[in-house]
């Protein structure tokens, strides 16, 4: 089949399309991975590309992200290994102001998969809703997202908030996201930075000395 018609069906937000399309794809035994990197990544990044240009609005982007996500929930499975304790406790979201998910989503998928317990606070996360679930859990590291340039300001002000409340030292922050850079995370006080999902659970591995 060809592959790029799931990427055009999440665009256009039709979930059910999205899912047959990728049922059909594992059918013809492509691997699930593949599907999210060639498939839902790219196709909401474009999705993300029309929002900047205000080709898309709101309405348009949560359409289309829950279509994403109608793939993605046939894929979790394949994804995430079946794990007997966890290694470490992370807190994944995607920062405020912002309501991409997919990338937040592969991340917290591959982090299960590698045995981390992952508690997914959702996307447009305020700062203040990052502090109250460090406090109320067993949490070793923050993952921060952010798909937009106009919303990595937000990452600053939930480290900020950390400190504020006094849990900043109990815990690993790591960012990432399509606009981000080493040198941002250094500018803003994160502790690690992961370009894409593979690098995000080495990172995290590595800071929690797991590695």
């Amino acid at each position: 089949m060809d592959l790029e018609v799931i990427g055009e069906k999440v665009v256009e937000g039709d979930a059910a399309a999205v899912e047959s399309l990728v049922q059909q794809a594992l059918a013809e035994e492509v691997p699930p991975l593949e599907i999210i990197t060639r498939c839902l990544l790219p196709a909401m990044g474009e999705v993300g590309e029309r929002f900047e240009r205000a080709e898309f609005f709101v309405p348009e982007m949560i359409i289309a992200s829950a279509a994403m996500r109608a793939g993605l929930a046939v894929l979790r499975p394949l994804v995430v290994e079946d794990q007997s304790g966890a290694i470490g406790y992370a807190i994944t979201g995607t920062v405020q102001g912002d309501v991409h998910d997919l990338g937040k989503n592969l991340v917290g998928m591959m982090l299960e998969g590698a045995g981390f317990q992952v508690q997914d606070l959702g996307a447009d996360v305020a700062p203040e809703r990052f502090v109250e679930a460090v406090r109320e859990g067993r949490t070793e590291i923050v993952a921060l997202s952010a798909l937009m340039t106009t919303t990595m300001p937000a990452m600053k002000r939930t480290i900020e908030a950390l400190e504020e409340a006094g849990v900043r030292d109990g815990v690993k922050i790591l960012v990432g996201g399509a606009p981000l850079t080493q040198e941002y995370c250094d500018e803003i006080g994160a502790d690690g930075y992961a370009p894409d999902a593979s690098s995000a659970v080495r990172k995290t591995k590595e800071l929690l000395g797991a590695i």
